[in-house]
């Protein structure tokens, strides 16, 4: 209860929380509202938003509702953003928790690896896991965790490190508990509160990313993303700029709902941002 009511005292998650909540709900209730496949042909292409009551954000060059593109995109992006930000935070917790645990020359074999990957921008790796297995979503949605775990890993370390030599853990050591034991029991619990912040940002990530790739053509076509129909729309965004234009303020919203989350998050799990 004192994490909620701090987690309420920041105006700024609160703000997150209810963008969120917004998205969310536009995901769940897609089928509802827009029960017809999103992917089929609504009517003439091009239709600005506001000019036929049936499609009232309009069509794109393909004849399809952009208002139920944008709501089963929903579903998609936060798919993507939660499978990717699982991924990416249990690899990070695995390795950054062995490395700051043991140190030593398992800290330094394991942070050599975490380097190597870091050698390589993001996006770049990205686009070689995509062109060596595909564009599935489920191929995106793993190669976008997979490209995203070094942070977490850093962070866990770090923390790891701080925490090994703490007082609790040499009396639990002492009492005879095992290294699993002492990770998972006792260290990690006291490491997660930045963690879970982060994780805020990793699916904020994911959704940029998956954009990015689908901006490029390089994601899965035959999906509702927000990031296919702004793709869909380059080749008319000179003159029909809404195409692109209001699948990009669904992503700008959920990211800034995530980033808000992470900061009221943040607030809320700091015990120095508390007030007692």
């Amino acid at each position: 209860m004192r994490t909620l009511r701090a987690y309420l005292r920041s105006p700024a998650g609160i703000i997150g929380a209810v963008l969120l909540v917004a998205v969310i709900a536009a995901a769940l209730s897609a089928d509802m509202l827009f029960p017809r496949d999103p992917m089929a042909l609504a009517g003439r292409p091009l239709q600005w938003p506001g000019a036929n009551p049936r499609v009232p954000l309009g069509t794109d060059n393909l004849g399809r509702d952009i208002a139920g593109f944008v709501c089963h995109g929903a579903r998609v992006s936060l798919l993507i953003g939660l499978v990717a930000s699982v991924v990416a935070v249990g690899i990070g917790v695995l390795v950054g928790a062995v490395a700051g645990f043991y140190g030593g020359w398992v800290d330094d074999l394991l942070m050599r690896i975490t380097e190597a990957f870091q050698t390589v921008p993001n996006f770049i790796l990205l686009l070689v896991l995509v062109a060596v297995f595909g564009s599935e979503l489920g191929v995106i949605t793993i190669a976008i965790g997979l490209v995203g775990w070094t942070a977490p890993c850093r962070l866990v370390r770090a923390e790891f490190l701080s925490l090994r030599s703490r007082e609790f853990i040499l009396a639990a050591r002492g009492l005879g508990m095992r290294d699993a034991q002492l990770i998972l029991g006792e260290v990690l619990p006291n490491a997660l509160p930045p963690v879970i912040v982060y994780a805020s940002v990793v699916m904020a990530l994911a959704i940029l990313l998956e954009s990015a790739l689908a901006f490029l053509g390089l994601s899965d076509p035959n999906i509702a993303s927000w990031g296919n129909m702004i793709g869909a729309g380059r080749s008319v965004l000179r003159t029909e700029w809404y195409v692109s234009a209001i699948p990009g303020a669904a992503i700008l919203v959920t990211v800034l709902a995530f980033s808000l989350v992470g900061h009221g998050l943040n607030d809320a799990l700091n015990p120095r941002m508390q007030v007692l």
